[in-house]
């Protein structure tokens, strides 16, 4: 591991170093020298938007109507002008296409794993784009019994996505959801698998989540809010009844929170679950009696964020309370309501982060983050003091705990995945601690890991605080500041970025670039301050660690402004529009995926989808404090004129989470301000929504095209 110790101070020679390297002129590329055809030009609409006495003028404002031909028109002339500039590199993506379509095994199946009598398998057929859902009885050898075909069901749809399967206890009855338009609203459906008939009982506008009481009849399921899309509803059902007679049970009136159901381990009980950013409130009602009334867990109090599970006769408890980084309790049943009442199992550390947990009949398992990596700590009940660790051996990773229904067992299934291994399926026998690899992602085409390096650096940004790079690329690379470079981040929610395989990713590495992720402010990589410091009237400090992380990259000779090239999506799109606005010298080019560009019209406007719970992460603009920071930072508010690196920006007409309007008024804006003749270009899926196609493969040509615009920009052809 190689860990950079320079102080901000000693580095500013470099930098200063950078920030002329990315004045001085650049070499067209062949894509550069073409000649473009005529781009879109939005018309000019002027609305006034007013808030704190300060007024803003959206020319673009209009185009928030899906609804509006002349909308659609716009958005279907930007992707015919994407195409005009992307002509050049058509045979390139049908060969990155092809090449990641045939790294993938088609005929392939997931490791089984067994609930209540049955091994669950999901597999994929040759050629098919979506899976097939099956079991098998007692053994693994057993006959299949296929559950669900998605190829089949999806048939005449443009977009289509199954989710949220679950088993009644039975196992007869499977509950599942299916999006149609790509905007998370799911209709459920109830298949018999014993006669193979899919029942009357049809219910829209859900999320997708629910859940089985133990009766084999009644299903507890989320609703949202269709205008807002806020999951706020749990209502109940029985199965042969009509679902307009459906029962409310329970509906979150803070306008801040989400609410969910799930089963705990031990099937004992179901869990309504009520959230907001910062805050969090479980209900709890014996599975067995359906028709009893939930019972609080603990009342909500603001900043307190807690997760409860039960196994054998005890709740088991991950809360932050007097612990920024959590920690593990348990509770007696009878000690709902009283934290006091509580045991602490796990203490609080504050240099490492509690994940997540799970409960077996003699271990605890922990999955915790120390100095952004995971590890899995194993606890023996019996034997505390006899914890132990799981050695994962590289020095950069992905691992984490996998499906295990099972309570009264020995055996651990994790994941494990590595910028150069692939994604794995392990399983671990807690009492004698040896492992088992059950499965590793096969990729086709004379794929091997040893032909590829990772590192783990650390960029000392402009405040004093290091923040790790995972890098990969395959051996062979120069660090001499020529070689591409493709820089992608998050960074917000607490979430936390990982290193991971991808197949796709080795027609980049392969053809040159260097990969490297930056696990900046925002995330959780190295703890919960990481995140605190990282959001709200901090945000800034994810901004500057991107663009300081680029910086260290090209003074340590990784590469150039030249050959710099930055990706994130949906708020990591948030950060491609700030940094730039911010380091446009920085990056030859970006792609912004899905892009949270237009923040403060978005969060004053609490019609729009999911705003209201985003508070907490961003601040509320009717707040003149929250105003202001934002609309210093806000990518369509701070467009200048002057040059900008080349651009593509891709968003979906359906997207849920970031309308489509944010990005295409960004692009818009951005072709009548900016100085330069460098390339901005806009993608529009108009079937999808924001996580683009659906399908295993339709999904590769997005990631063509992407990969086309990079490789092209460098002169690239192949």
């Amino acid at each position: 591991m190689k860990k950079f110790t320079q102080t901000a101070k000693t580095l500013l020679p470099a930098l200063a170093a950078v920030a002329l390297a990315g004045c001085q002129s650049k070499q067209p590329s062949e894509m550069e020298k073409q000649t473009l055809p005529p781009a879109p030009v939005a018309k000019i609409i002027p609305k006034e938007l007013t808030a704190h006495g300060h007024t803003r003028i959206d020319n673009y404002y209009w185009l928030n109507n899906r609804e509006d031909t002349a909308v659609i028109n716009y958005l279907k002339a930007e992707n015919e002008y994407l195409d005009a500039v992307m002509a050049p590199t058509a045979a390139l993506q049908e060969k990155l296409f092809n090449e990641m379509k045939g790294r993938i095994k088609e005929q392939d199946e997931s490791v089984p794993y067994f609930l209540r009598g049955y091994h669950y398998i999901t597999r994929y057929e040759q050629g098919g784009e979506y899976p097939i859902y099956t079991r098998k009885k007692g053994t693994p050898e057993a006959p299949e019994e296929v559950m669900l075909n998605v190829n089949e069901m999806a048939k005449g749809y443009a977009y289509y996505q199954v989710g949220g399967l679950k088993i009644s206890d039975d196992n007869r009855l499977l509950a599942y959801g299916a999006d149609t338009v790509s905007r998370r609203i799911y209709t459920l459906y109830f298949k018999d698998l014993q006669t193979s008939e899919t029942l009357k009982d049809v219910i829209a506008n859900t999320t997708g989540n629910m859940a089985w009481a133990a009766d084999n009849k009644t299903v507890f399921y989320s609703r949202q809010d269709l205008q807002t899309l806020r999951s706020f509803q749990i209502w109940k059902h029985v199965i042969g009844t009509n679902p307009q007679e459906d029962q409310l049970i329970y509906e979150e009136k803070d306008e801040t929170f989400s609410v969910g159901v799930y089963r705990s381990k031990s099937d004992k009980y179901l869990f309504i679950y009520s959230s907001s950013t910062l805050t969090t409130e479980a209900r709890f009602l014996d599975a067995a009696q359906p028709n009893g009334k939930f019972t609080v867990f603990l009342p909500r109090e603001h900043g307190h964020e807690y997760s409860i599970d039960h196994a054998g006769n005890k709740f088991y408890i991950r809360t932050n309370w007097q612990a920024e980084n959590f920690r593990i309790m348990e509770a007696e049943e009878k000690a709902v309501g009283n934290k006091q009442a509580w045991k602490e199992l796990i203490p609080h550390r504050t240099d490492v982060f509690v994940e997540s947990f799970d409960v077996f009949k003699d271990y605890l398992v922990i999955e915790e983050r120390k100095e952004g990596l995971i590890r899995l700590r194993i606890r023996p009940w019996a034997n505390p003091a006899a914890e132990y660790y799981v050695d994962f051996g590289e020095p950069t990773y992905t691992a984490g705990l996998s499906s295990n229904p099972e309570f009264n067992t020995t055996i651990l299934r994790y994941g494990y995945t590595s910028l150069t291994t692939p994604n794995s399926t392990y399983e671990y026998d807690m009492a004698t601690q040896t492992k088992k690899l059950l499965k590793q992602q096969e990729v086709l085409g004379g794929f091997k890991s040893e032909a590829y390096q990772s590192e783990r650096l650390y960029a000392t940004t402009r405040d004093g605080v290091q923040v790790p790079i995972s890098i990969v690329y395959k051996k062979g690379f120069k660090k001499d500041g020529k070689a591409p470079l493709l820089l992608y981040a998050y960074g917000s929610y607490g979430y936390s970025t990982d290193a991971y395989f991808s197949s796709n990713r080795l027609s980049l590495l392969d053809r040159g670039f260097a990969f490297a992720i930056a696990h900046i402010r925002g995330g959780q990589e190295m703890g919960r301050q990481w995140y605190e410091n990282g959001k709200l009237l901090k945000k800034k400090n994810t901004f500057y660690d991107f663009i300081d992380c680029g910086k260290y990259l090209i003074a340590e000779k990784y590469t150039s402004p030249e050959h710099l090239y930055a990706n994130g999506g949906s708020a990591g799109g948030l950060l491609m529009g700030a940094v730039a606005n911010m380091a446009p010298e920085l990056f030859k080019g970006i792609v912004a995926d899905v892009p949270f560009v237009d923040v403060v019209t978005t969060m004053l406007d609490d019609s729009i989808p999911l705003t209201t719970s985003e508070y907490d992460e961003w601040g509320n603009p009717n707040d003149k404090t929250y105003y202001d920071y934002m609309l210093s930072y806000s990518p369509y508010d701070n467009v200048e004129k002057k040059a900008y690196p080349h651009l593509l920006v891709t968003t979906g007409l359906h997207d849920s989470q970031v309308q489509y309007w944010e990005p295409a008024k960004w692009v818009a804006k951005l072709r009548a301000t900016k100085t330069d003749n460098n390339l901005l270009l806009l993608k529009t899926n108009m079937e999808a929504g924001h996580s683009g196609a659906s399908g295993r493969f339709a999904p590769l040509k997005e990631v063509a095209l992407e990969y086309a615009f990079y490789l092209y920009l460098e002169g690239i052809k192949e």
